[in-house]
C-alpha cells in the first residue's frame, strides 16, 4: 500500500529518488521502481504517480482507481492528457522550466556540429588524414528560434553570449530577455528566410502540427540550418527529405522523430548532411537532481492539501472517447 508510486528512468532512478524522499518526508508510504510493468502492480492505493510522460498509458491509469495527482518529469504532458483514463479530477503537474541547460547545450551540439562539418573532421581523424578548412563561425549568425518559452528563454543569451541574433517565433508579442525580436507564427516564413539556424523548440499540438513544412522550409536560405528539439509531429519530415535531397537547405540536426526510435529503414539516417541524436535533449547526468526541487515542492503541498499553490499545473479535458 503506497501513498505515491515512483516510476524511474536511467536518468532520474528510484533509488536515489527513494533516498531523498524518504529523508524529506519520512511518514510518506512510498514505492519506487524503475519499470512501469513493476509500477502497474503497486497503482491500486497510490494518490500520485511520479514518472516521465512516456511511462503513463491506458492499463496504468485504469489500474489506479484513488489517484489525485500525476508528477510529470519531463515538461511535456501531451502523452499523458491524450490518455482516455484521465480523470477531469486528476491533478497533472510537468517540471516545466528545468530544461533550460541540457537543451540549449544540445542545440549549439548540433549547430556546431552541422557549421564546422564535424563528421568529416571525424572521419578524416579515422583515415589518419590532415586536412584544414576554414571554419565558420557562429558569430553574426542568426538563429530563428520557434516558439518562445522557458527552454527558448534559456537557450537565447546563450546564443547572444556567441555573438549571434535571435528571433522568436511565438503568437505572443512578448519579447523575452535576449531576443531581438519576436515574430508572429503567421509570419514564420518571413522569419524562416532570415534564418542561418531555424531551431524548432515549440510544443506539439493540433496547431503546431506540420507547423515547419514545404511552404516554411523553402522560405530558408540554401545556406540555413534546420534544427529540431521540439517534437516530431512539428515537422513535416518528407519535406524535408525532398528539400536536402535538392540542397535548398544545407543540412539538419534532428533529436525529435514522428515515430520513436526511428525505424531503420527511414530515409532520414541515410542522409548525408543530417545528424541523428536518439531523443537526448531533455536528459542529463543531473536530471533528479534539477528536478527534485519541482516535486518536493509539489508533494509538500499536495500532502497539505494545499492544491492551488503547486507549481507547473497543467489544465485538461477529458480525452475524447
Amino acid at each position: 500500500m503506497s501513498d505515491l508510486v515512483y516510476i524511474g528512468a536511467p536518468e532520474a532512478n528510484s533509488a536515489e529518488f527513494l533516498q531523498r524522499a524518504r529523508a524529506d518526508f519520512p511518514s510518506l508510504s512510498l514505492f519506487g521502481c524503475d519499470d512501469r510493468a513493476t509500477a502497474l502492480r503497486h497503482v491500486q492505493t497510490a494518490q500520485g504517480i511520479i514518472g516521465h510522460h512516456f511511462q503513463f498509458d491506458e492499463p496504468l491509469l485504469a489500474a489506479a482507481p484513488q489517484l489525485r495527482w500525476i508528477q510529470s518529469l519531463t515538461t511535456g504532458t501531451d502523452a499523458i492528457l491524450k490518455l482516455r483514463n484521465l480523470r477531469k479530477e486528476v491533478l497533472v503537474t510537468s517540471t516545466r522550466g528545468m530544461h533550460g541547460p541540457q537543451m540549449s547545450e544540445l542545440v549549439f551540439l548540433h549547430m556546431l556540429v552541422l557549421l564546422r562539418d564535424y563528421p568529416r573532421i571525424l572521419c578524416n581523424q579515422g583515415a589518419s588524414r590532415w586536412e584544414r578548412w576554414p571554419q565558420p563561425l557562429l558569430w553574426h549568425k542568426t538563429a530563428v528560434i520557434v516558439g518562445v518559452g522557458a527552454i527558448s528563454e534559456a537557450l537565447a543569451p546563450r546564443c547572444k553570449a556567441f555573438g549571434m541574433t535571435v528571433y522568436g517565433v511565438s503568437n505572443s508579442p512578448r519579447v523575452p530577455a535576449g531576443f531581438d525580436g519576436v515574430f508572429g507564427r503567421r509570419e514564420i516564413e518571413t522569419a524562416a528566410g532570415l534564418a542561418d539556424f531555424l531551431i524548432l523548440i515549440v510544443p506539439h499540438s493540433p496547431d503546431t502540427e506540420n507547423l515547419i513544412d514545404a511552404d516554411v522550409i523553402a522560405a530558408m536560405k540554401p545556406s540555413a540550418y534546420l534544427v529540431n528539439v521540439a517534437r516530431g509531429g512539428v515537422l513535416d519530415e518528407a519535406a524535408l527529405v525532398t528539400a536536402l535531397r535538392a540542397r535548398r537547405i544545407a543540412g539538419a540536426a534532428l533529436d525529435v522523430f514522428r515515430t520513436q526510435p526511428l525505424p531503420p529503414e527511414h530515409p532520414l539516417w541515410r542522409e548525408e548532411r543530417v545528424i541523428i541524436t536518439p531523443l537526448l535533449g531533455g536528459m542529463s547526468n543531473v536530471y533528479l537532481e534539477q528536478a527534485y526541487p519541482i516535486v518536493k515542492h509539489n508533494v509538500e503541498r499536495f500532502l497539505s492539501g494545499r492544491f492551488d499553490e503547486m507549481i507547473n499545473r497543467v489544465p485538461h479535458e477529458p480525452a475524447l472517447s
